[in-house]
Order: structure tokens, then sequence, then C-alpha cells
């Protein structure tokens, strides 16, 4: 006999599911093909291949099929719920949602999916559908997380107490979970802050509590830093605010997030393979209390002028060539131990030269960049393409010669899609590896994809073993769900 269940989505209602013994169909109220003209392409060195919305619910449903199985084989019982948080791009607005810049990434539909039940055993089992990460037991009691180890469970541990402390629980319900997911691990999709809101979704529903998706993502934000992680709010956020079939304008101090439609006949392509004294001395050189502003966004708001401004600023009162740490100490008029003790962060305790003109530049100037994309994106102009473009390689050009986030494979990558067609590339994500994403006319995609092949796979034989895992479709997806199976 078919069992009835509902969906419970932290935004608009879009689709509908019903749970059977045998499958999970989905079906949309709406349209069931194309729900966005622009489309996402992603090359990712470990994971598969995806065609079309109906072949995207026919992975779903076995997808769903074989975690339920899974769970029950692991524990001898059937999940009473479900929760899914999904991974993101960041199409443009990188390294600067720490400093207080609004970034305009888009939910992908990879996403990480427990599945859980209830008990009173005081403690939390986790397990895991990829063999490779161990299983995990803790007391409710007795969590701890160990930022010198960041194992999977940790961050899974770090949504989990999350939502404890944000809840004041004295005591957590018991819980067993079986963890599958689809964003390939250090990719630059943001799959360890999916796993965080994931398990802070699955905390808030074990525990019968209810919080806003502006209060999940910034809950999960703030507790991902248990493991070490100082992010700036962007992933946590795209993946509980985001809808299916637009890219968001994420904005903070207030979080708020508003709708980018992306222009037609564009598809995104994707594939894988912090200071904070350079505001102080901007401060400094406009007679501001640098002591109490921490962050780029902060100087500007302090000083109520314009992006274009701020650069001008930084041109006037940044040299290019690195600052010493003698040399920062004397224009602040502190001490070496202050610097230390006050200023630099945990991992520029040893460094001695400090690119301050390079690094607030990249900050100022991707900040105007992404306010651009938008309004080219809500404009529409003729040339809409090509102006996104241009923005995308003016961002990568500055994450590669200001902020030095780069990597030659990624150079290379870039430069090899914007020969193949690519009217803009840039890489995605933190940086150092990981992605890169690029803009291309939808009638030109078939010859991009051979293109890249050929250039980029074909003579590397580790790449070429891995190319069939290495792409896939995917539209911009919607947030964080909960499945109560009823």
């Amino acid at each position: 006999m078919e069992k009835k269940g509902k969906l419970r989505l932290f935004g608009k209602l879009r689709a509908a599911l019903r749970i059977t013994s045998t499958a999970y169909e989905w079906n949309l109220f709406a349209r069931h093909v194309d729900l966005h003209p622009a489309y996402l392409v992603l090359t990712l060195l470990c994971f598969f291949f995806r065609h079309t919305l109906k072949t995207d619910f026919l992975l779903l449903s076995v997808r769903l099929q074989k975690l339920k199985e899974a769970f029950h084989e692991k524990y001898g019982q059937m999940p009473v719920f479900y929760a899914c948080a999904p991974g993101r791009v960041n199409l443009i607005g990188e390294h600067i949602d720490y400093c207080g810049y609004a970034v305009l990434p888009m939910a992908i539909e990879q996403n990480i999916l427990a599945a859980v039940s209830v008990s009173d055993s005081k403690t939390i089992q986790l397990a895991n559908t990829d063999p490779k990460y161990k299983n995990f037991t803790v007391s409710v009691d007795g969590i701890s997380i160990d930022r010198e180890n960041p194992q999977w469970h940790y961050y899974f541990l770090c949504g989990v107490r999350g939502i404890q402390e944000h809840l004041s629980l004295s005591s957590l319900a018991g819980m067993c979970c079986v963890v599958d997911g689809t964003i390939p691990a250090s990719s630059g999709l943001s799959s360890s802050s999916a796993l965080v809101c994931c398990a802070g979704l699955v905390t808030m529903e074990a525990n019968q509590k209810s919080l806003s998706k502006v209060t999940l993502a910034e809950t999960c934000a703030k507790c991902e830093r248990y493991i070490g992680t100082e992010g700036g709010g962007m992933d946590q956020s795209i993946s509980f605010l985001a809808e299916e079939g637009t890219a968001k304008l994420i904005e903070f101090n207030p979080l708020r997030a508003t709708d980018v439609r992306l222009p037609d006949g564009t598809i995104f392509w994707n594939s894988i393979f912090m200071v904070k004294y350079r505001n102080q001395m901007l401060a400094k050189a406009r007679g501001l209390d640098w002591s109490r502003l921490l962050k780029l966004g902060d100087v500007q708001k302090e000083l109520q002028v314009s992006l274009e401004q701020m650069l001008e600023l930084v041109e006037e009162a940044l040299h290019p060539e690195p600052y010493s740490r003698d040399e920062i100490c004397k224009t602040l008029g502190i001490s070496a131990e202050q610097l230390c003790g006050n200023i630099l962060s945990a991992n520029t305790q040893h460094a001695t030269d400090f690119k301050l003109y390079q690094r607030a530049r990249h900050v100022y100037g991707e900040a105007a960049r992404v306010l651009q994309f938008k309004a080219a994106c809500d404009s529409s102009p003729a040339n809409a393409v090509a102006q996104l473009g241009d923005l995308m390689n003016r961002s990568h050009a500055s994450c590669r010669d200001l902020y030095e986030c780069s990597c030659p494979e990624l150079d290379q990558l870039v430069d090899i899609c914007l020969q193949a067609g690519a009217v803009g590339s840039r890489l995605t994500g933190a940086g150092w590896g990981g992605c890169t994403v690029s803009m291309v006319p939808r009638e030109r995609i078939d010859s991009f994809l051979q293109t890249v092949r050929e250039h980029y796979y074909v003579p590397d034989a580790r790449r070429s073993a891995l190319e069939k895992q290495s792409l896939f479709v995917t539209r911009p997806g919607g947030g964080a769900a909960i499945f109560i199976e009823e």
C-alpha cells in the first residue's frame, strides 16, 4: 500500500513528494522542463553526467530508495524523515563575503542528503553511504569537535552543536543517521558547509523545533567555525535561501537574498580540478578609529563613499610594494606584540610581507563587479552576455593577480575555456584548486565541450580517466528541505 508523504520546503512550495514502498516520485506543480533557460554545466573531477529534468528525477528516486535501504540495513528500522542541503557555485564575488560585501551564488542540484530516525538512546549514530567515511557514535552529552583532525563527522557535529546552543537545549534527542552526498569533496562547491547545514536541519527537526531559514543560515555559518573554517556566510546562506531557477544576490548585515535571473541562451560550465590589517591601514589614512573597523566594508560605511571612491583611496593611501611588519606597526602606532595579538590572524602570525594594496583593490573591485553583474541581469541589455562575460574575466584576473588565489591548473583551464568559445571564465570557490565557471552561448556548447575535452582531458591520462565522471548539467537548484514520511 502506498504511503503518503509531505514535503516541507524552507521557501516557496515547489514540488510534492509521493513516497512509496518501492520508489520515490517527484511531481512538479508547474513546469516539467526547463525551470530556467540558463543552465549550469559543471565539470567535476569526481561525479556523473546529467542530461534532462526527467533524468534528474529518476536519479533522485533511485538515490532516495538506496538511502532508505542503506538505513534499514544499518539500523534495522526505517527513517522517519530526510533532510537535504545543496552545494553552491559562486558566479561572481570571490573572497568578499567576510569583508562585508554582497556575493552572487546559486545553489546546485547536488546536495547532502540524510535519512534520520529519532531515539531515546542518548546517542548520535552517524553512517555514510561512502565507505571511506567511517561510522561514528557519540553521546549527546559528550559532543566535542577536534578542529585539528577535521573528519567528516565533526562537520556534522558542528551543525548539531550550533542548533543546540542557539536553542539553549539542555538535552538533545538521540538520532540514527545515514548521510549520502553528491557534492564532490574539496571541489570548491561547498560540500562541507552543506553537511553542516544538513546537520543543523536534522537537529532542529529531531528535537521538534522550528527556525526561520535566515536564522538557520546565520547559525550554521557561525557554528562551522568550530571546525576552524572562517567563512563569511555565503555558503550557508545560499544553501538555505536558494530557490529553483534563479541565482541570488546575497547581502549581509542584515542577511537578505534577492533573485537574479540569468540571461537566456547562456550555459555555465564548471570544472573541478584572511587578513584584516589592510582595512585598518586605510582607516588610519583617513583619520578614522581603525581599532574598531574590522572589515574593508566597515571603512566604506564609515566614510560613506562609493566603491569607486574606495578604489581611488586605495591608490592614494596604499603602495603596491609589500608592507613589512615594521612599516605596519609604525603607521598604526603599535608594537610588534600588539600587531601579533590584536591584528594578525592565526595563519599569518609568521608572515613577513603583506600585500595590502593588492588585497584591498581586489575586494573593492570585486564588490563593484557583483553589483554590475546583477545590474546587467536585471536590465537585460542587448549585450548582457558580453557584459557578464567581461565581468567574469576581470574577476578571474583579479583573483589571479591581486588576491593570488588561483593556481596554474585553474589558469590553464580558464584559458582553454575562453579559446573554446566561452565569453567569460573564472575560478569559483575558495581557489587554490577546485572549480572554474564559464559562460557559454547555448549554440556553442557542443563545440565548447569537444574542445575542452581535447585540450584539457585527452593530453593527461589522469584527467582522461575521470572525464566521463566530470561532466553534468544542472540548473539553479532549490534550498534546504525536510521530507517527512508519514
